[in-house]
């Protein structure tokens, strides 16, 4: 079998996304992977609403994108968090007063230089926030239609910013509809927010994500291998030419009959410079490893990772063993692994 593939093959089989049994674990991390892999949906929902104020409605169903995947999309470009959403459900009387003419509270905004009013079907409501609207990190991998109150607040969030009372619960980044109609302008508008706020959260989470794809491995391989090979999470390898303390790091370190590999673990859904660093040391860290009779694989996956197609390619030339991010391609390392320890 050849373990040493090219960019190509190993681009073939890679999973990309996070795979589905670990959505819930990844999105209580973070939920920016899951608002990037929807993006293109999400705008392409804005770009089709256009006609009307409500037309986003009609749109939204018919695309199948979850209510509270929609909404969460919007709280991220409004920047519109949970203790804001906590504040205007506190004083949504305060701020929305009763329209005569349906006897519910309204919102009255400006839609394409017409005036507008929106009739509230649901709020207000006790409790309002993330949790009652399922758009906190767990509960947004599972879907939720649309209803009354998603409705009332996809129009906060839309249309808030033009509103008679907008200074009166911060609704002033409320304010993609008055984009609608205009495909280029919506395009631009949130593929920069997203970059902003990519950048901010992307970091914080980094970490925690890398031990998640990092758990997933080592679990897998535990299962896959027997007992007397021994398995180490964030081990390291002592060798000659290595001259830094305590050895050579890597994310998970199997060995067996004194023979080790050394397995790099690197899943990115949002491509970032981590990348580029494992590249610029593969062939330093390779040449070391087989000086002392030892081996090294990577599992690398992720769309983030497969936008840096040099930096991946310069890896897969400087590893033993390269596989993607999937239990069939992680049987793969495990035989490598076997073959390599054995003999």
């Amino acid at each position: 079998m050849n373990y040493n593939r090219k960019f190509a093959d190993l681009e073939k089989k890679a999973v990309k996304w996070w795979p589905k049994e670990l959505e819930e674990t990844v999105a209580a991390q973070s939920v920016i992977p899951k608002l990037l892999a929807t993006q293109e949906q999400f705008i392409n929902i804005l770009k089709l609403s256009g006609k009307s104020p409500h037309q986003v409605f009609d749109v939204l169903q018919a695309s199948e994108m979850p209510a509270n995947l929609f909404l969460k999309h919007l709280v991220i470009l409004a920047d519109y968090g949970g203790e804001l959403m906590k504040r205007l459900g506190r004083e949504f009387k305060e701020v929305f007063a009763v329209d005569p003419a349906t006897n519910r509270r309204a919102m009255q905004y400006i839609f394409r230089n017409r005036k507008e009013t929106y009739a509230f079907e649901a709020l207000p409501v006790s409790g309002l926030g993330n949790p009652k609207l399922e758009i906190d990190g767990v509960a947004i991998v599972k879907p939720v239609g649309l209803s009354p109150l998603y409705r009332d607040m996809i129009m906060i969030l839309m249309h808030g910013a033009t509103a008679d009372v907008a200074h009166l619960a911060a609704l002033e980044k409320c304010e993609i509809g008055m984009l609608l109609g205009d495909a280029d302008a919506i395009d631009k508008y949130v593929r920069e927010k997203y970059i902003h706020v990519s950048r901010i959260t992307t970091g914080a989470s980094a970490n925690g994500l890398g031990q998640i794809a990092q758990t997933y491995v080592l679990n897998t391989l535990r299962g896959m291998l027997k007992k007397e090979y021994k398995i180490k999470r964030n081990g390291s390898i002592v060798l000659a030419g290595y001259d830094k303390g305590g050895g050579m790091p890597f994310d998970i370190v199997v060995e067996k009959n004194h023979k080790k590999v050394g397995v790099e673990v690197s899943f990115q859904v949002t491509t970032n410079s981590v990348i580029e660093r494992k590249a610029g040391q593969a062939e330093s860290r390779l040449n070391l490893m087989h000086e002392d009779g030892h081996w090294i694989a990577y599992v690398m996956d992720g769309a983030g990772n497969f936008q840096r197609s040099s930096a991946v390619s310069t890896i897969c030339n400087f590893s033993d063993c390269t596989v993607a991010y999937s239990e069939a391609e992680i049987a793969v390392l495990a035989k490598f692994i076997q073959e390599k320890l054995n003999g």
